[in-house]
């Protein structure tokens, strides 16, 4: 696999464990107070987990495909979205 695939792949998975993480934070949230909006923010997570999926397994399915121009611009919007995730996920937990 080509270096920066697997690099995009990482970023992907990271996303992955912090919005399960979330997920399971708005779980809870929801068992104790039985308000609608964690289950939306459940459904909002599980879009954006399964958004990383087909990103991550687009990586592996489409290598022969990758233009290494585009690296820079894919590994931006998935570390800026890392970092959105993980400032959500502390905001979260307070």
């Amino acid at each position: 696999m080509e270096p920066n695939l697997l690099i995009l792949t990482i970023v992907s998975m990271i996303n992955m464990t912090i919005i399960a993480i979330l997920i399971v934070l708005f779980a809870k949230i929801y068992v104790k107070t039985k308000a609608e909006l964690p289950l939306g923010m459940i459904v909002v997570a599980f879009m954006l987990f399964l958004h990383n999926t087909i990103g991550a397994l687009g990586y592996f399915m489409m290598e022969s495909y990758y233009v290494p121009e585009t690296f820079p611009y894919l590994l931006g919007v998935g570390i800026a979205e890392m970092i959105g995730l993980g400032i959500f996920l502390k905001i979260s937990m307070e």
